[in-house]
């Protein structure tokens, strides 16, 4: 189909904005020694502008960071109104500014070296200047995304922490205010407690016969006592170890000083100076000589006594003070002349040590001291003892519940036959309920609050490293918090940088659309006004 000339006139022309400059040198739009003309423009541009004239509009224009053709067009037009005064005759001005700027423009007219200018500019920002602008917001946007995530997932963990605090808190019981003195003020609860486990064990009593009962039945040894320390429990509630091993009531106990704790941490945990120093006691400047001793007639007695202590005051620490031992040796000597001791084995000589041990003659009184002071379950060595007994109950009556439940067991009816009615005659209610007070006291004695409590009793330094444990869970939350705030610092940063980009970003985009404008219209006028589109810009 043939096009009417007329029609011509409609017909786009479509210029990809990449090939631009080279399709404009293809049709001898411009030169191809356009950079050095450009160059030489632009150093003439430089020395106009050191004398320009005061204008608010010329101003704006110079603000610009690159000033092409059509500013110098316009700051031509205004310095038509600036510089009337020395226009002449013949139409020229006389001013020099007026012919820099005439001159920069007639340059850049030549070879049309002002549009293969604007063609760079355009290529320049369209390929480069606007996408990497764009990817450094996008950058600033990424970062800002990736520290709001991190910000929650330090804010997340360190609720996480705070709430095993907390949690931890409440399984030993305290509130968490100040951990060190609530965990010690804790321990003053255990003994209470462990009465009341020892007064609970009074409810197996019928327990302990029938697993008594069963035991002699099965091994065929009546005289065997099953249970021995949870049977005196039972009996006695939670007695001292003295009591449980001797089997009397003591007239005095001497309980072992617990041992001091620690102090706080960055504190001064050192020990005392006093505990590393020998004690020597008090011994006279010169030994006695053998008249001081009474060489006279009649016999001499010596009694040495060894206190319990340590260290006496006029004596040497001979033994283990905490053991509660005490001797008394006492030495018989008959005189032998001027010369003293007799060495010989004589007649009618005599010599004696009698060694005298606690409980006897010198300790009439029955005195409970070191671990003997504890009650059984305060003991780490009675407790455990007393709980195994326990769960040796609880095995016992579940089992034995468990065949009273499985009515199909020929094997185990067979067995009970010959058994007496002591065995026989239980009924799975009872069972059941005696069953019931052994767990509750195992969870009573086994449960981990329980078990934090004998351990702090045990070792004092335990409370500093539960505090410990517990202060470093806080200080790591306070430190994902202070880690929270500085990635909301460097958010606000990487917004901030977003914000100045923005402007700069904009003011590139509006000048890449008033470059296409500028050179579509300049191209359309070479070609009658046919419309000229550049393709491939996306500003």
């Amino acid at each position: 189909m043939e096009v009417a000339p007329q029609d011509y006139r409609n017909v786009p022309i479509d210029i990809q904005t990449g090939k631009l400059l080279d399709w404009l040198q293809d049709r001898r739009h411009c030169g191809r020694r356009w950079p050095a003309q450009v160059a030489q423009v632009r150093e003439r541009i430089r020395a106009a502008l050191q004398d320009m004239p005061e204008h608010p509009e010329i101003r704006a224009l110079l603000q610009d960071s690159y000033l092409h053709y059509f500013h110098c067009l316009r700051i031509v037009e205004i310095l038509k109104g600036t510089e009337a005064s020395t226009k002449n005759l013949f139409g020229r001005y006389s001013s020099q500014r007026m012919k820099d700027w005439q001159e920069i423009v007639s340059l850049y007219e030549k070879d049309n070296a002002y549009l293969a200018e604007l063609s760079s500019l355009l290529c320049r920002s369209v390929s480069y200047e606007v996408p990497a602008l764009r990817r450094q917001r996008g950058r600033w946007q990424q970062a800002q995304q990736e520290l709001a995530r991190r910000e929650d997932e330090c804010q997340l963990r360190a609720g996480e922490l705070r709430e095993r605090f907390l949690s931890s808190c409440r399984q030993y019981g305290i509130a968490g205010e100040d951990v060190h003195q609530e965990l010690l003020a804790q321990a003053q609860a255990l003994p209470l407690l462990l009465s009341r486990v020892g007064d609970g064990a009074s409810a197996l009593g019928d327990a302990i016969e029938l697993y008594q009962a069963c035991v002699a039945f099965v091994c065929d040894s009546p005289g065997a006592t099953a249970l021995p320390l949870l049977r005196h429990v039972a009996s006695h509630g939670n007695s001292s170890v003295f009591r449980w091993r001797t089997g009397r009531e003591p007239q005095r106990l001497e309980r072992p000083e617990p041992p001091r704790a620690p102090e706080r941490p960055g504190g001064d945990t050192g020990g005392d100076a006093a505990g590393d120093t020998i004690d020597w006691g008090d011994f006279p400047a010169e030994p006695p000589r053998g008249g001081d001793t009474g060489g006279g007639g009649g016999d001499t007695v010596c009694d040495i006594a060894v206190p319990a202590g340590p260290q006496g005051d006029d004596g040497i620490d001979w033994g283990d003070g905490e053991k509660g031992q005490e001797g008394t040796i006492t030495v018989e000597t008959n005189p032998q002349g001027d010369d003293g001791i007799d060495w010989g084995d004589g007649e009618g000589q005599e010599g004696t040590i009698t060694v005298l041990e606690a409980g006897t003659e010198a300790a009439p009184e029955d005195v409970a001291r070191g671990s003997d002071a504890l009650t059984l379950l305060e003991n780490p060595e009675t407790r455990n003892q007393f709980i195994d007994e326990l769960m040796e109950l609880e095995l016992f009556l579940a089992q034995r519940l468990q065949e009273l439940e499985d009515e199909d067991d020929v094997v185990a009816m067979s067995q009970l036959q010959m058994a007496p009615a002591a065995l026989q005659g239980q009924s799975r209610p009872r069972l059941q309920a005696q069953l019931d007070a052994a767990r509750e006291l195992l969870g009573q004695l086994c449960s981990r609050s329980t078990q934090h409590l004998c351990m702090i009793l045990a070792s004092p330094r335990y409370v500093g490293r539960v505090a410990a444990l517990l202060r470093q869970r806080l200080l790591q939350a306070e430190l994902l918090q202070a880690k929270r705030a500085a990635l909301a610092q460097r958010r606000s940063r990487a917004l901030a940088e977003q914000a100045a980009l923005e402007p700069r970003l904009q003011r590139l985009q509006e000048s890449a659309r008033e470059l296409q404008r500028l050179i579509e219209a300049d191209i359309s006028k070479r070609y009658g006004g046919r419309p000229v589109n550049l393709m491939g810009i996306n500003v």
